[in-house]
């Protein structure tokens, strides 16, 4: 990456390698149908001077429709668990990451792939979200740009997560500029047909970029409204770690709603009301997400901001 003194336009290498990921989890059905569609017939996701791969990434629990076999797949990608002895004693989709990243990777080379599209379904209320893993990747930054117009009048919001605290090793980041693709709200399991062909669409668009991209078109600077990962809310337990409140009826189904101090949050099962404690306004997503009761997550707040992002155009 270079910047030129004069424009400020930052110069990057074509994107000539990209992997499309379906079935992270394999229960969200939108991704793995895609992917097994375009395995079948890439015709739709090539673009000229582009190698672009469609992928399952966790065909055994495509398999079983389950999220996963063993553990997360999608904060499989540790440097501690790339870098483990491979065995067959080893989770199933820790082995499967190792694959994936001498397959994609190594993570962090030179030689990684350029861009990897993860496609996952919500069960939230979220409508199309852009995942941005770097408040720096201008590429990505632009990319976003460019759908967020393509799309226009219909929303895509971009959910940046970089919280040092919160932000996890996807399949993705396994590439120089990882996308995440959350389309909801979709049951696990289940394909709606709106949600697909939303997804689809971007993919479209997102592949557009690239060939122009790499076709030599500059890109000039832009801002990029986002909604930075601030922090994690559980659902109030009690002493043995029991679920004692819903979403309040409020909150649920608002994603990217703001949420002020004060306002309304969890309903207990007695019909009590618990507020929110927070000393400023925040926009929640993932509200009532299926697959985070696991992970001990009712919701995630984020910070509405704006990034700008450089001029770019090919080296």
């Amino acid at each position: 990456m270079s910047s030129s003194p004069y424009s400020g336009t930052v110069h990057l290498d074509e994107a000539r390698r990209v992997a499309i990921f379906g079935g992270t989890h394999g229960n969200e059905m939108s991704g793995v149908t895609l992917v097994n569609l375009w395995m079948n017939n890439c015709a739709e996701i090539q673009r000229k001077g582009v190698d672009t791969k469609p992928f399952i990434t966790n065909p055994k629990a495509v398999e079983k429709c389950s999220r996963y076999v063993d553990t997360d797949l999608n904060r499989a990608f540790t440097p501690e668990n790339l870098s483990t002895p491979a065995g067959g004693d080893l989770p199933y989709e820790i082995q499967r990451a190792q694959e994936i990243n001498r397959m994609f990777g190594p993570k962090g080379s030179p030689e990684a792939y350029d861009v990897i599209f993860d496609l996952h379904n919500t069960t939230s209320n979220m409508g199309c979200t852009l995942i941005l893993e770097s408040s720096k990747d201008h590429f990505n930054l632009q990319m976003m740009n460019y759908i967020k117009k393509a799309i226009a009048p219909a929303s895509c919001l971009v959910l940046l997560n970089e919280h040092p605290l919160l932000k996890y090793s996807t399949s993705r980041s396994v590439a120089k500029h990882p996308v995440g693709l959350e389309v909801g709200p979709q049951p696990q399991g289940v394909l709606r047909s709106n949600i697909f062909e939303a997804m689809r669409v971007i993919l479209k668009h997102a592949l557009d970029f690239i060939e122009l991209f790499n076709a030599g078109m500059h890109f000039p600077t832009c801002t990029v409204e986002v909604f930075r990962v601030a922090d994690r809310i559980d659902y109030p337990r009690d002493a043995n770690g029991n679920i004692i409140a819903m979403v309040h009826p409020t909150l649920q189904d608002c994603d990217w709603e703001p949420l002020n101090p004060g306002d309304p949050m969890f309903q207990t099962f007695d019909g009590k009301t618990i507020h929110y404690q927070g000393s400023c306004t925040v926009y929640p997503t993932f509200i009532n997400e299926a697959a985070y009761y696991e992970k001990q997550q009712a919701f995630v707040t984020t910070r509405r901001e704006t990034l700008v992002a450089s001029s770019i155009r090919k080296a």
